[in-house]
């Protein structure tokens, strides 16, 4: 399955390497008051796409950490529901069992 997941990651980034080669210009954007922005057009798709995916990404991670955190029982809330065994001290002229 490793195997299958690296194959799509290099076709992945082969793609996106194709395209920033073969598209390698100048593109002009009209920003706000006759602003203009000169930017290369592989930077413009990706960071178009990394705006979009991000914050998407973000939260899916957040909600599978906090489904986890809620549903796997903590070490302490395991430890905190176990019985306490209490052992009497030992006086101390009395000899002790396992001597």
């Amino acid at each position: 399955m490793q195997f299958l997941k690296t194959i799509i990651w290099v076709i992945a980034l082969l793609v996106v390497v194709g395209f920033a080669a073969t598209n390698w210009n100048m593109v002009t954007i009209n920003l706000w008051a006759g602003l203009q922005a000169d930017i290369k057009l592989p930077v413009l798709v990706i960071g178009a796409f990394l705006l979009g995916f991000l914050p998407t990404y973000l939260i899916l991670r957040a909600r599978i950490w906090s489904l986890r955190r809620r549903l796997d029982p903590s070490p302490a809330a395991v430890v905190g529901n176990a019985p306490v065994v209490r052992v009497p001290p030992v006086p101390e002229g009395e000899p002790r069992a396992n001597q």
